[in-house]
C-alpha cells in the first residue's frame, strides 16, 4: 500500500481546492480577537510552559517536558502523567510555531528551539519517539494501538515539525518527525511482514498530509489513506491485537479496546452513517478524511464527509457550536439527545470540529461550514479559556447549578462551575493555544480566480489571486454590530477576479454596497450563501457589507426534549445565556414571555460586551407555602428585569449558577 502505489486511484486528479494562507501574509487588528491572540502570546503560552515544566504550583503536575529529558537521558527518573502526555508539549510548539509565523520573537524561538533539541536526543536510532513507551514500557512498542495513543503522538509531533519549519525554516523538527514518519511507515500496511493496524485515537492521518504538503513527499499521503482504509475492516485488527495482549487492556475498564464505536471502527470510514464513539477522535478523523479526499480526488470519501457533517450539525450540535453531548467516552449518543446539565462538549471536540469545517470550506466554500466554524469558534471555544488566560473549561455545559457540581449525585463529576487551573489530561488548553495562535488561517481561502471571506476579523491580508497579490484591509465591530468593511487593492489595477463574502445563515437582512453603490443580493449573485462581486478592480475600492443583528429567540427541533418549551437568545454569532452574578440563584424560575422587547446594548462588563435585557416573569421559593407537593394554585410569577450575557464570557465573575436555554412563555 505505501509503496510505490499512486494515491491517485480513486481519481486521477486532485479535487478543486485552496491552500493554506500562510500567517505571515495576515494581520489580525480586530476589537475583539486581538484581546486573545495578545493573550495568547503574552500570557497563555509562558503559562503553559510553566504548566509543562511543573512550575504552577497550584496546577495538577504534567511531567510532560521531564519525560522528554529523561528519554533523552538528560535526567533520571520515571515517566509522569497519561500515556498521550507528549502530545501538550507538541501542541504547545505548534503554537509557537503560529505565533513565531505570524510575529517574530527571538527569545521565544530560542525557548522552543531547547525543546526542539530535547525531542532530538530523545528520538531512538531507528526513529521512533514517544517517551512513554522509551521509559516505562520499552519493548512494547505498537501492542496496544487502541488505547495507547502512539500514533497520535506522532501525528502532534508531526503538526508541530510542520509549523515550526514553516515558521522558522528551521528542519531540525522537520527532519525528527520525518524520520519518525518513514519509521512508521516501514511499520504498517498490508504488505507481508507489516503490522496491519492503524491508530486508536484518531490524528496521524491529518499530520501526515501536512507533511506531505511541507515535503512533497508522496510516501506520506499514501500512508495517510492507508490509515484512512485500514479503519473498521474485518476481521477487526483491535479485536486480534487485544487477543494477542492476552486480554491486557492499558486503561482499567478496557473500554477503547472492546468497544469498536467508541474509536469509528465498526465500520470502514465510507460506511459510516452517523456520528458515534468519541466526539474528538471521529472529528479528528473527519479532517483527515476530508484532506485525503481533496489531495487524491476521492469523491466517495468526500462523500462520507458530507453525510456525517450532516448528522452532527443538524442532529447532535449545540447551539454553542458544542458536540459530543454524553460524558461516558466523551461521546456523541443519539440523534436529539441534547443534555444540557450533562453535556460534555469537549472543548477539543468543537475544535475538531472547526478543523473539518475549515478543510470542507478549502474544497467547497459553502457557507453552512464557515457559519457552524464561527458558531464553535465564537462560543464554545473562547469560552474554554477564562479572560486572564490561565482558567479552562474541559467540559462545556450549558445548564450548571454549583450544588450539582461535586454535590453526591455522580452524574454531574464531570461539570465544572469554575475553569480549572490545569488538568491531568490537559488535551483542551494548549489546543486553545495552537488555535487561536493560528487564527489567520481561517479568515480567508482563495480557489481559482475567487476571495473568500470566512470570517469577520479586522485587519490586512496580503493574498495571492491569479499569480499576482492583493491586498484586503478589513474593518469592523464584529461580532457586536454588523458592519463590515473591505478595502481592496489589487498589485495591478484592473485586474479582474471575485471577492466572496459570507451572508451568515442568522443574518436575515444585509446590504451589501461597492464604492457606496448598491450591489444585489440575489439568486443571481448570492453562491451557496456567499455573495460574489465579479469586477475589475482600482486600489482602493470598498466593499461594506451591513448584516441586520437583532436579538433572536431560537427554538430547538422537537426531539430535543432537553429544550421542549424553551428559548435561547442568540445575537449575530453570539449564543446568550443568564448568570448568576447579574441575576440571583436560581435562574429556572425565570420565565420569557413570548412578546416581550429584547433590549441589546455596550456595557462596560467581561470587556465591555453587548448585553441583553429583558423583563421576564418569575417564580420565587418564598412565595411557596414551604411543601414540597401542593394543590393550590402556583402563586403568581412576580415581574423582573434580567440580563442575559455572552455565553463565552460566563464564570469570569466567580461561582453561580448559568442557564442559556430558559423557558418561554
Amino acid at each position: 500500500m505505501c509503496g510505490n502505489e499512486s494515491v491517485h486511484n480513486h481519481k486521477s486528479t486532485s479535487m478543486a481546492h485552496s491552500s493554506r494562507v500562510p500567517l505571515n501574509r495576515v494581520n489580525i487588528r480586530d476589537e475583539f480577537w486581538s484581546y486573545y491572540i495578545n493573550l495568547v502570546r503574552d500570557v497563555v503560552i509562558p503559562y503553559q510552559w510553566d504548566a509543562l515544566n511543573d512550575r504552577v504550583n497550584s496546577a495538577e503536575p504534567s511531567g510532560a517536558v521531564r519525560n522528554f529529558r529523561i528519554a533523552a537521558g538528560l535526567e533520571q527518573g520515571e515517566f509522569y502523567g497519561m500515556v498521550f502526555q507528549d502530545s501538550d508539549v507538541a501542541k504547545w510548539l505548534e503554537a509557537v510555531a503560529y505565533m513565531l509565523e505570524s510575529d517574530p520573537d527571538p527569545a521565544l524561538e530560542e525557548i522552543a528551539d531547547g525543546m526542539i533539541d530535547i525531542i532530538a536526543m530523545a528520538q531512538q536510532e531507528d526513529g521512533y519517539l514517544n517517551t512513554y513507551f522509551t521509559v516505562k514500557e520499552p519493548g512494547q512498542r505498537w501492542t496496544n494501538l487502541a488505547e495507547c495513543h502512539e500514533l497520535y503522538c506522532a501525528g502532534h509531533m508531526i503538526e508541530a515539525g510542520v509549523a515550526y519549519y514553516r515558521a522558522t525554516g528551521k528542519r531540525k523538527l522537520l527532519d525528527v518527525v520525518s524520520r519518525f514518519a518513514d519509521y512508521i511507515d516501514s511499520v504498517f500496511g498490508t504488505e507481508p511482514g507489516k503490522l496491519a493496524g492503524y491508530d486508536g485515537h484518531q490524528e496521524i492521518e491529518l499530520a501526515l498530509v501536512k507533511l506531505y504538503q511541507a515535503t512533497g513527499n508522496e510516501r506520506y499521503l499514501r500512508l495517510s489513506r492507508y490509515f484512512v482504509d485500514q479503519r473498521g475492516q474485518k476481521p477487526s485488527f483491535f479485536a486480534h491485537e487485544h487477543k494477542e495482549r492476552g486480554g491486557k487492556s492499558h486503561w482499567p475498564d478496557g473500554y477503547a479496546a472492546l468497544n469498536l464505536e467508541y474509536s469509528q471502527s465498526h465500520l470502514p470510514v465510507r460506511e459510516q452513517e452517523k456520528a458515534i464513539g468519541h466526539a474528538v477522535r471521529l472529528l479528528y478523523m473527519l479532517t483527515g478524511m476530508a484532506d485525503v479526499a481533496a489531495e487524491t480526488g476521492d469523491e466517495s470519501l468526500l462523500a462520507a464527509c458530507r453525510r456525517l457533517w450532516d448528522n452532527i450539525v443538524n442532529r447532535q450540535m449545540y447551539i454553542t457550536g458544542g458536540v459530543g453531548s454524553m460524558p461516558q467516552g466523551e461521546a456523541f449518543s443519539f440523534d436529539y439527545d441534547l443534555p444540557n446539565d450533562t453535556v460534555y462538549a469537549e472543548t477539543c471536540a468543537s475544535i475538531g470540529l472547526i478543523f473539518f469545517a475549515q478543510r470542507m470550506l478549502r474544497i467547497s466554500p459553502e457557507a453552512q461550514f464557515a457559519d457552524v466554524m464561527e458558531r464553535a469558534l465564537y462560543n464554545t471555544v473562547v469560552g474554554g479559556m477564562s479572560r486572564d488566560g490561565k482558567h479552562f473549561f474541559y467540559v462545556n455545559p450549558l445548564e450548571v447549578d454549583p450544588k450539582a457540581c461535586g454535590g453526591g449525585n455522580r452524574k454531574y463529576d464531570h461539570v465544572k462551575p469554575v475553569r480549572q487551573e490545569w488538568f491531568g489530561c490537559a488535551c483542551c488548553p494548549p489546543n486553545v493555544a495552537r488555535l487561536l495562535a493560528s487564527l489567520g488561517e481561517y479568515i480567508y481561502t482563495v480557489q481559482g480566480d475567487s476571495i473568500y471571506t470566512h470570517l469577520y476579523i479586522g485587519g490586512e491580508a496580503k493574498l495571492e489571486v491569479g499569480g499576482q497579490q492583493v491586498g484586503i484591509k478589513q474593518t469592523s465591530h464584529y461580532p457586536w454590530d454588523g458592519r463590515i468593511s473591505l478595502e481592496v487593492t489589487p498589485e495591478q489595477a484592473g485586474s479582474a477576479f471575485a471577492l466572496a463574502v459570507r451572508i451568515p445563515g442568522w443574518c436575515k437582512q444585509a446590504v451589501l454596497t461597492v464604492n457606496g453603490a448598491a450591489y444585489p443580493l440575489d439568486a443571481g449573485t448570492v453562491v451557496n450563501g456567499y455573495a460574489v462581486i465579479e469586477r475589475s478592480w482600482q486600489p482602493g475600492d470598498l466593499v461594506e457589507l451591513n448584516l441586520d443583528m437583532p436579538v433572536l429567540r431560537m427554538h430547538s427541533h422537537p426531539l430535543v426534549r432537553a429544550n421542549a418549551g424553551k428559548v435561547a437568545l442568540q445575537r449575530g454569532p453570539l449564543v446568550y445565556c443568564l448568570e448568576q452574578a447579574d441575576n440571583g440563584p436560581n435562574l429556572h424560575e425565570i420565565m420569557l414571555p413570548r412578546e416581550v422587547q429584547l433590549e441589546a446594548g455596550r456595557e462596560d462588563l467581561l470587556g465591555d460586551v453587548v448585553t441583553v435585557r429583558a423583563e421576564v416573569l418569575r417564580l420565587r421559593e418564598s412565595d411557596w407555602n414551604g411543601e414540597l407537593y401542593s394543590d393550590k394554585p402556583t402563586p403568581e410569577a412576580k415581574r423582573e428585569t434580567v440580563k442575559f450575557i455572552p455565553y463565552y464570557a460566563w464564570a469570569n465573575r466567580g461561582e453561580g449558577e448559568m442557564t442559556v436555554w430558559v423557558r418561554e412563555q
